[in-house]
């Protein structure tokens, strides 16, 4: 009797929309770095000195690293919003957080396996029904009758 409930609640469970979890996880990871990228922004002095004495990342300029990580961190979440580019989009950000984790803070693995983690998810599933990349994939299954494989989410 209780393994049929759990097995029912299991069932119950498993028909949660995964669309659902990818938008949150889209929204989520796209709006910690979008912050990170206002608070560059709106103070570039302290950022590049930042860089320069705290980030210290190999090869780059500090001024050029920290330009390069603002306008990464205030574009690319907004295509993560909007759920367009959403499977290219994620790979920067995997850079960001694996430069990040080897170079800047190697103790933060707990949140960098966290955003990696929904970034992976995203990238191998796709961003979902609740995305523009759905619609126009749904747009162009209408006029060709084929189905592209990036429309291929899951619902």
């Amino acid at each position: 009797m209780m393994l049929q409930k759990l097995d029912a609640m299991r069932a119950l469970l498993a028909r949660f929309p995964l669309s659902v979890i990818l938008l949150a996880g889209r929204i989520g990871v796209g709006a910690t770095f979008f912050k990170a990228g206002l608070l560059k922004y709106n103070s570039w002095e302290f950022t590049v000195k930042l860089f320069e004495d705290e980030y210290r990342v190999p090869l780059l300029d500090p001024a050029v690293a920290a330009r390069m990580a603002m306008i990464q961190e205030l574009t690319i979440p907004i295509l993560l919003f909007l759920g367009l580019g959403t499977r290219i989009a994620t790979v920067p950000l995997l850079g960001m957080i694996a430069v990040i984790q080897t170079f800047v803070y190697p103790n933060a693995y707990n949140d960098h396996l966290v955003w990696g983690s929904i970034l992976v998810l995203v990238l191998t599933r796709g961003p979902g029904v609740f995305s523009l990349d759905y619609l126009i994939g749904r747009a162009a299954t209408k006029r060709s009758g084929d189905v592209p494989s990036f429309a291929a989410t899951p619902k």
